[in-house]
């Protein structure tokens, strides 16, 4: 099991990835729900792998499962349970794993993989309660609406400060 961040740092990490798919088969990616073994937010991920016969081009394509995106939250009071897997295994012992139909099963080819800079930050499904960022209000207008919000309630506060005086006194 590996945090989220051995996936797709650079450096290192890159090598690391690329040396792992030639010299093994890495064949499968199980992206497991957030804060599931250690503090909230911390995400983990399965490798499934094989030592190849060669050290060089072992890994052809890699599938991901998406055991994070759209699901409950896991924890003391809903712990991850064996059930949670029934889908993936489905679809990690079939036959024909291009034939399975599961929004959370998806294959990238080596290639994919290596056009990425060997990142394995792949396979998660959309979560449509998450903005993506194309769908962001641009900053500095974002910035001008906060500010223009944050004057206007200046502004009350100021006229209710100034009805309070003319109630009561200064205090």
């Amino acid at each position: 099991m590996l945090p989220d961040n051995v996936l797709f740092a650079d450096g290192d990490g890159a090598k690391i990835r690329a040396d792992l798919m030639d010299k093994c088969n890495l064949h499968t990616v199980l992206r497991l729900p957030t804060g599931i073994f250690y503090a909230q937010g911390v995400k983990t991920n399965v490798l499934f792998f094989t030592r190849g016969e060669t050290e060089r081009d072992n890994t052809k394509d890699v599938w991901f499962y998406d055991l994070r995106t759209n699901m409950p939250n896991f924890g003391k009071t809903n712990p991850l349970k064996a059930e949670h897997f029934a889908a993936f295994m489905g679809a990690y012992n079939a036959a024909d794993r291009a034939a399975v139909s599961d929004e959370r099963w998806n294959s990238f080819t080596h290639q994919q993989i290596e056009d990425r800079g060997n990142s394995l930050d792949l396979g998660l499904i959309r979560d449509d309660s998450v903005l993506g960022y194309d769908d962001l209000q641009d900053p500095v207008e974002s910035g001008e609406e906060i500010a223009a919000q944050l004057e206007e309630a200046a502004d009350l506060i100021m006229s209710v400060v100034k009805e309070l005086k003319s109630l009561g006194g200064e205090g």
